[in-house]
């Protein structure tokens, strides 16, 4: 029986407002606002607004995260290292989301994904400390099925899959591929564990279609391809053509599954067929 009727939820789409916050800071002035910024793409669309509260504090505020609480429409995805800290930010704020991350005060950006097998205890307590909250919690981690099984014990219900290894590859070269089948593999995988896979880092208007491809992802958190694009073109119009994107890929990756099983089917049913004629 073909299921082509079959409508899986709508990808979902979470603007990282961070570089609104860094522009501001560079000055120390109260513009631009990235509270501003965040009411403006949830008008052109955005499911959902990320912030990355870090411990050196060179974008986002905890102002920022307090006021935002209180006026967003959808809901934050607080981006935060597993300290007592921000602990205690987060049971205070109470989030609607809250993604546990790596963090090195010498980076530039997150470069890889929480180590969930090696800090599993301290994870495991975070897990349950903002649970407890009312914060649905995801972790931020690399492709990797020992990562992913350790985040399913750790009491984490959803993930987010770091996609830059596979965004700075090179488009069609065999690292991409090979990144590409990486990602492929850890959410099928972490699907059939019960996980809610989301995605994000280093995704642009150029790679983010295959991405939203990818078997059962949930959700793209995108954020400085966003701000870029938005200042050519209006940040409300920036995240329109991110969201226009996302939905094509999903909608392509369904085709090519729905496309696969058919022909699975097919071969199936020549098979019996062939067999029974044989007798």
């Amino acid at each position: 029986m073909r299921w082509r009727n079959y409508a899986p939820p709508r990808i979902l789409l979470g603007v990282n407002i961070d570089h609104i916050a860094t522009l501001r800071q560079a000055r120390g002035t109260r513009y631009p606002d990235p509270v501003q910024a965040a009411l403006v793409a949830e008008e052109a669309g955005a499911d959902g607004i990320t912030v990355h509260l870090r411990e050196d504090r060179r974008h986002i505020q905890p102002r920022d995260v307090r006021i935002l609480a209180e006026m967003l429409n959808t809901r934050m995805n607080l981006e935060m290292a597993v300290t007592e800290e921000m602990l205690a930010l987060a049971e205070e704020v109470r989030p609607a989301h809250v993604c546990l991350v790596p963090e090195k005060r010498e980076e530039l950006t997150t470069e890889g994904g929480l180590d969930v097998v090696g800090g599993f205890d301290a994870i495991a307590s975070a897990c349950q400390r903002l649970s407890a909250a009312g914060c649905d919690v995801s972790l931020f981690i690399d492709p990797d099925v020992e990562q992913i099984e350790a985040a399913q014990r750790a009491g984490a219900p959803t993930i987010e899959l770091h996609t830059g290894a596979y965004a700075e590859a090179r488009p069609g070269s065999d690292a991409a591929n090979a990144e590409y089948h990486r990602l492929t593999t850890a959410a099928t995988h972490a699907i059939s564990l019960g996980l809610v896979v989301n995605a994000g880092h280093g995704l642009h208007y150029h790679n983010v279609e295959a991405i939203a491809a990818l078997p059962g992802v949930n959700e793209l958190n995108i954020g400085h391809a966003i701000i870029a694009r938005a200042l050519f073109v209006g940040l409300k119009e920036a995240v329109q053509e991110m969201k226009r994107l996302i939905i094509a890929g999903q909608e392509a990756g369904l085709m090519a599954a729905l496309d696969a099983h058919d022909h699975e089917h097919e071969n199936h049913s020549e098979h019996v067929h062939n067999g029974c004629c044989g007798h």
